[in-house]
């Protein structure tokens, strides 16, 4: 059996060598074996090489778990378990997931399959997992009490229905699900059409939105955040160590987005517009589907969209409410725009050398600084670009459209190098005149004369 580090270094060949030779070897027992990840790279998946053809999709930070085939039913092994998530470069998070890490893996099948899903709980508490947005039986829904009895630690439930449709999914637990979401336990279940030529894309990423509430020198989430959470993150994952969208000039893209946070999520992408085409209740006709340049994606839903990567560049992509696209905020801290701290600074330093004065002309000098921090934490802001501090955290990742990417290349093309004449420069000669105003009052601007 491959552990994640292993199937990483086997690339795409390593996803098949496990769904085919490890887990070969108990195709006639009982269990299937489950599938480990211990790192927080992106994992790419092999095209299905029996089977109706999709595009599979790639977890930015995450992974699929591999399946079994046992007499034509796809066999999946979940196991519920407290991890360690490597939410950035240097902090570590004490979480519960799947098969080692948070957030789970993604599950991918076809429409029309017929799934098991063994469920492991490795977890001190019982648990369930609701299967979100697919239709199934009602003994099947995952409903602690309601739709079968609580997993108890040390158990294994069996979860076995059609897939009647296709779209994307999450899954969950919706037992103590307050506590169990707040420490991770979550995933994605995507469901491809089973008609290759229906919705096809030449890539499809995938984002699950997820939110922790972990103080500086601690590692495990507070359970009983309702609003204030310090830490906004894709896949559990921050910025700048989430990995980038890498698409060649001319691909048809989809970005699926699933939010399991307790706020929504306005998703904006710079330098193109895009149509939504599909939800978690399913594919948008193409007479509905609407344009956009970001997406709000509700909670406990999920929005997909699609365009075509014309143009090339690096273009961010982001959540648009600004404390998301911040690390470890502190909720206490005062504003000290417009204020002199030149004075306070001279008399704390005679006791406090180190000290730094910050937030006198805004935050940006955040991330530009380099000072010690508490243990097991990341700064507000930080992550360089090719001019400097990008000033971002969080949930902020880039879209990086290039020429020349090979169909099963998601590796990091490095910076973009913007043609001569296609950059914003310092002006250093003559001004044009400007406008202002200082009047609340509405202000009308008059219709062109007819010499234009």
């Amino acid at each position: 059996m491959l552990n994640r580090r292993q199937l990483l270094g086997a690339g795409a060949a390593g996803a098949t060598l496990v769904s085919s030779k490890a887990w070969g070897q108990t195709l006639n027992m009982g269990l299937p074996e489950a599938a480990q990840m211990d790192s927080a790279a992106t994992a790419i998946t092999a095209r299905p090489s029996s089977g109706p053809d999709y595009t599979p999709v790639v977890t930015l930070n995450g992974w699929t778990l591999p399946h079994r085939m046992n007499n034509g039913v796809k066999e999946f092994h979940l196991v519920a378990e407290p991890v360690e998530r490597e939410l950035a470069d240097g902090m570590i998070a004490h979480l519960w997931g799947y098969n080692g890490q948070s957030t789970g893996p993604t599950i991918e099948a076809v429409e029309g399959d017929r799934v098991r899903i063994y469920v492991t709980n490795k977890l001190p508490e019982g648990t369930t997992v609701h299967w979100h947005g697919l239709i199934l039986p009602s003994g099947m829904d995952g409903v602690s009490g309601l739709s079968h009895p609580s997993i108890p630690p040390g158990k294994t439930f069996v979860y076995e229905f059609d897939l009647v449709k296709s779209g994307t999914f999450m899954y969950h637990p919706h037992g103590d699900e307050m506590t169990q979401m707040a420490m991770g336990m979550m995933g994605m279940f995507v469901v491809h059409p089973k008609d290759p030529t229906f919705m096809p894309v030449d890539r499809d990423f995938l984002i699950m939105l997820n939110a922790f509430d972990i103080d500086p020198g601690t590692y495990v989430p507070r359970i009983m955040t309702m609003t204030d959470f310090n830490l906004w993150t894709w896949n559990s994952r921050i910025f700048p160590d989430i990995d980038p969208l890498v698409v060649n000039k001319g691909d048809k893209v989809r970005v699926r987005v699933g939010n399991l946070t307790m706020t929504n999520h306005p998703i904006h992408m710079h330098g193109y517009d895009f149509k939504v085409t599909c939800t978690d209740g399913g594919w948008v006709p193409p007479e509905a589907q609407w344009p956009e340049v970001s997406i709000d994606i509700p909670v406990g839903a999920m929005r997909a969209y699609e365009f075509v990567a014309d143009h090339l560049g690096d273009w961010a992509i982001h959540c648009h409410k600004s404390h998301h696209t911040m690390n470890a905020m502190g909720h206490d801290v005062p504003t000290f725009i417009g204020v002199n701290k030149k004075p306070l600074t001279q008399k704390i330093r005679q006791f406090q050398p180190e000290y730094m004065p910050m937030g006198m002309s805004g935050m940006g000098d955040m991330a530009k600084m380099e000072m010690p921090l508490p243990d097991n934490t990341i700064p507000m802001m930080t992550g360089w670009g090719p001019y400097g501090p990008i000033e971002m955290g969080g949930m902020f990742s880039v879209v990086k459209v290039r020429d020349g990417i090979d169909a099963d290349d998601y590796s990091d093309p490095g910076w973009y190098e913007n043609p001569p004449g296609e950059m914003a420069y310092e002006w250093t000669g003559e001004l044009p005149e400007f406008a202002s105003n200082n009047s609340p009052k509405t202000i009308l601007t008059p219709k062109p004369n007819s010499e234009g």
